[in-house]
């Protein structure tokens, strides 16, 4: 199973790729058309243009690692937005390698404790 670290930044490379590229072929294009640094730290998520093949490429404190998954039956579900790169957290992710589409969802209130330090002073409790 693939599980990234919870608050790495993650971009999908939202034009179709050539599957046959390795190390080299992704590295240029995250410098390229990414515009971002392959070394970073960061995943870079590439799919081929019939959706049915991803690779992930990202850099550990060794060196460079591919990871890559082909489906047998169905496609990758994602929408292509105008731009080239689309940011995606680690849940999104592994919504995407499973194949779920969430239609709607809500994200309900939560406490959060407020610093009375940085609140103007005519806010203040």
């Amino acid at each position: 199973m693939f599980a990234p670290p919870p608050r790495v930044r993650i971009w999908l490379y939202a034009q179709p790729t050539d599957m046959r590229k390795s190390f080299k072929g992704l590295i240029g294009l995250v410098r390229t058309r990414l515009q971002e640094s392959p070394s970073s730290g960061q995943y870079f998520v590439f799919v081929n243009q019939r959706k049915t093949q991803l690779k992930i490429l990202y850099f550990e404190s060794t060196g460079y690692c591919i990871w890559t998954k082909r489906l047998e039956q169905g496609q990758f579900n994602y929408k292509a937005a105008g731009q080239d790169k689309q940011a995606l957290d680690v849940t999104r992710l592994q919504w995407l390698l499973e194949g779920i589409e969430v239609q709607k969802y809500r994200q309900y209130k939560r406490y959060t404790r407020v610093d009375e330090a940085t609140l103007p002073y005519n806010a203040r409790p």
